[in-house]
């Protein structure tokens, strides 16, 4: 089945992103290199969980949920700069996408389906979210380094492998 060979590698890539998000320091939050901040681009992280989880698996996205980065984490017009909240919407997102993965009939994995970015099947698009965390992940590292407005510390940025 497909959820047995796709589930263990999006949860390996899951916990070792949600680590990297639970170690930063808060005041990274509001880090940025451009017009990314490293909080807007967690929460654009979780809402592309969901509509995902909408889109390819047809797991209807919360009631009330505002998406505030459908553009990509630059187009934010508020700051996520909480960390305590970022990691609860985060984690919720993962379990929400889960739960539409299970709930995916296995013979729906590999059916195209014309979504809002082209048409993906379900399974390529679980490829493309993992994709997407590590770039941005390495986001995060690289703005953890270079931001202008980094305050020097002892901290070491949070580790990202």
């Amino acid at each position: 089945m497909t959820i047995t060979t796709v589930l263990p590698i999006w949860r390996a890539i899951q916990e070792r992103f949600h680590k990297t998000v639970r170690n930063l320091p808060e005041a990274d939050l509001k880090l940025q290199l451009g017009s990314a901040s490293i909080g807007n681009m967690l929460r654009h992280n979780g809402e592309v969980e969901y509509m995902f989880a909408n889109w390819f698996f047809g797991k209807k996205m919360p009631q009330g949920l505002a998406i505030h980065t459908g553009r990509g984490a630059a187009g934010a017009k508020t700051d996520f700069v909480d960390l305590d909240e970022l990691i609860t919407f985060l984690d919720a997102s993962n379990a929400h996408l889960v739960q539409a993965m299970q709930d995916l009939p296995e013979e729906k994995w590999n059916v195209p389906i014309d979504s809002p970015m082209g048409v993906t099947t379900p399974l390529e698009a679980v490829g493309r979210l993992m994709y997407h965390t590590g770039i941005h992940v390495g986001q995060i590292s690289l703005i953890q380094k270079n931001a202008p407005d980094r305050t020097p510390s002892n901290e070491e940025p949070a580790q990202t492998h």
